[in-house]
């Protein structure tokens, strides 16, 4: 006898003749195995849907209605992980062999020497059983890694943003600005009724949408007076440098669309891609406003705080040149939520 440890591991038996399937049944059951049997393929694909434990067939080639190459064809097609032995007569081992091709594990011949049946289905078993072992592995290995992925990812953008936090937090004039953009977004986002999926990208873009201000010179970034143009073409660089930055531990492409494209303007004379209207990302064209909105109250060096009315009346007359004229309206129906985002981190 070979011992054998596979739980509730169940052989379904396939073949017309009464006396064949009663034979192998009783030689298996004294082998420790739980069986079961059927006269026909049809009756096999019953008991198959009914018993999620069968885990190895056993079928004759040649039988009445469909035959045991079909049912093979049915297994391997529905229930992939059952282990099939395909029973022939001596003449017919190449087809046997055939079928082995198609995915059975091993053929038996007829009359059976019950010894060989018993070592094939235990050889059969085993494979299955290596097989799925395998397979849940992999599976799990495959899980275990993308956990520690999205824990490194999690970690890096975590880092990144408490590093814009930080980068605000040196800047007296832009103390709490992504916080305030991130957050104006959020309100208009949800005033146009986005899905919370897109909601959640808009909040993430706003607090690092300023992160490629690491890569501009202090000198440009804090100059009291007005910008000449080449350290204006050295400014627009950031957005650029903020995708690259975020690239490699962001693998959300609407984010880094947003941290890109927050300079677009709905006319296409913004930066760095000259986009207009709807070819800008919509999270792109709601932060641009958010963003634009909060440089225009907050202190600058070269300029002080402009009032709340006078940055709403920018914001309407550039409706439709600078801003999407859908984000501007959600914008003023949110204007509760804008009020409040301008009093966080200040």
């Amino acid at each position: 006898m070979i011992n054998n440890n596979h739980g509730n591991d169940i052989i379904l038996i396939v073949d017309d003749e009464m006396i064949v399937r009663r034979l192998l049944h009783q030689k298996l059951a004294n082998e420790g195995y739980e069986c079961l049997e059927a006269s026909s393929a049809d009756e096999a694909l019953s008991l198959i849907r009914d018993n999620p434990d069968i885990a190895l067939v056993i079928s004759d080639m040649k039988m009445p209605g469909k035959t045991g190459i079909e049912l093979l064809a049915e297994i391997k097609t529905h229930y992939a992980d059952i282990g099939v032995i395909m029973a022939t007569a001596v003449t017919e081992t190449a087809t046997a062999i055939e079928c082995m091709k198609q995915g059975a594990y091993d053929y038996l011949t007829k009359p059976f020497k019950l010894d060989e049946v018993v070592f094939s289905v235990w050889r059969a078993l085993e494979k299955r059983r290596l097989q799925l072992e395998n397979r849940e592995y992999r599976r799990n290995l495959e899980d275990k890694v993308e956990v520690q992925a999205e824990k490194i990812r999690s970690s890096f953008f975590n880092s990144i943003t408490s590093l814009a936090y930080a980068l605000d937090a040196k800047d007296g004039y832009t103390a709490g600005h992504s916080q305030r953009v991130s957050e104006m977004a959020v309100g208009i986002a949800i005033e146009m009724g986005l899905p919370s999926t897109l909601i959640e990208q808009i909040r993430l873009a706003g607090l690092v949408h300023d992160i490629g201000k690491i890569g501009i010179d202090g000198n440009v970034l804090h100059k009291p007076g007005i910008l000449t143009q080449e350290e204006r073409d050295e400014m627009e660089k950031h957005p650029g440098i903020g995708e690259r930055i975020l690239k490699p531990v962001v693998d959300d492409v609407e984010i880094l669309a947003m941290v890109r494209n927050h300079h677009e303007r709905w006319d296409g004379a913004g930066y760095p891609d000259k986009l207009a209207g709807e070819s800008i990302p919509l999270g792109a064209r709601i932060m641009a406003l958010a963003d634009t909105f909060d440089a225009m109250t907050s202190e600058r060096p070269y300029r002080a705080a402009k009032s709340v009315d006078f940055a709403m009346d920018e914001i309407r007359r550039c409706s439709g040149t600078q801003f999407d004229l859908a984000v501007a309206e959600a914008f003023f129906q949110a204007r509760h939520v804008i009020t409040q985002a301008m009093s966080t981190g200040t």
